[in-house]
């Protein structure tokens, strides 16, 4: 099931009127994490839609089950990840691809004292099936989240710092995208007409419609008994048979989309208190909690790293920002 769009909001401040960067960030909260050594940058791409590029070095920090809208294709450079993805735990030490489908709950942490540092892209199906020549709405995915290639490992640590140098150098960036996704991603897609990926081998039948459900009603109160009622099961039966589907409760799902769908919303320059309100989260403190355990990012820090711009404006932030060792 891909990712919800987000639902249609008051719109931001315009790019003339915006505050700078330094201003938006949320009175109050740190824009880093608790632990100096953990540090993670976003960046979107202003003529080029359906990507975002990603950065960090993590220590201590533990990122909670969260999802994406897009496929998340990156490396790590040196440390070692663990992170669980349908239901099993992976390790990518130094020099391993990571290749994670979209939408996929996933979690991560440091596996050694020293942490991971790592480099992700994410990009949307539509943009992946284009650059790929899949059809416009194949599914593709990969069989393996991590993979041991030290050799392609470092060609894509190398690519995805000179996609991060590129982006406002828009035919620089789509030359280096293609080679990208033609080198480190495309050898390790499935083809979409090859066996479907694992979750949907072993999905019960009512799952699609709970999911339907929780993402029509992310903005009001959600209980166990009206999601079991969805399902046609009794409430702690939902709850057993919800937790084997998807290997997390009910309740952190249901989290975990209205991070997604608040993400969403700050990339697009909805400040945070309303991005909380919209997506049924009670205030701004709560959002900030759980954008930390899930994306290790205040939501004030990452609006100010995301903010869509129009092609003609000047990004918000376009110098290299190297993760601290």
């Amino acid at each position: 099931m891909a990712c919800t769009p987000a639902p249609a909001l008051p719109q931001p401040a315009s790019a003339h009127s915006a505050a700078p960067a330094a201003a938006i960030a949320m009175a109050g909260v740190p824009e880093a994490f608790d632990e100096p050594t953990d540090r993670a940058r976003f960046k979107r791409v202003a003529h080029r839609g359906g990507i975002e590029l990603y950065r960090a070095h993590i220590v201590h920090h533990a990122f909670r089950p969260h999802c994406h809208d897009a496929y998340g294709l990156g490396a790590v450079e040196r440390g070692i990840e663990r992170f669980r993805y349908r239901g099993s735990e992976h390790l990518a030490g130094p020099g391993s691809l990571v290749l994670m489908d979209d939408d996929e709950l996933h979690t991560g942490r440091a596996e050694t004292d020293e942490g991971w540092r790592y480099r992700m892209i994410y990009i949307e199906r539509p943009l992946l099936n284009e650059l790929t020549g899949q059809p416009e709405h194949a599914s593709p995915h990969f069989r393996n989240a991590a993979i041991d290639a030290p050799a392609r490992g470092l060609q894509a640590t190398a690519l995805l710092d000179a996609l991060w140098m590129a982006s406002d150098d828009p035919l620089r960036f789509d030359g280096l995208l293609a080679e990208y996704v033609q080198q480190i991603v495309a050898p390790h897609l499935q083809a979409a007409a090859s066996a479907p990926a694992n979750r949907t081998l072993h999905e019960p039948a009512w799952l699609p419609r709970v999911r339907d459900y929780i993402e029509a009603h992310l903005t009001h109160p959600l209980d166990l008994d009206s999601l079991a009622r969805e399902a046609g099961l009794s409430p702690f039966h939902f709850l057993r048979s919800f937790k084997a589907a998807l290997r997390v409760t009910p309740h952190t799902y249901v989290q975990a989309r209205r991070v997604f769908r608040a993400k969403q919303l700050l990339a697009r320059g909805i400040k945070p208190a309303d991005a909380a309100t919209a997506v049924g989260l009670v205030d701004q403190a709560h959002l900030s909690k759980w954008m930390k355990l899930m994306f290790g990012v205040t939501p004030g820090a990452y609006r100010s790293q995301t903010i869509q711009q129009s092609r003609f404006s000047q990004p918000t932030e376009n110098a290299p920002v190297e993760c601290r060792t």
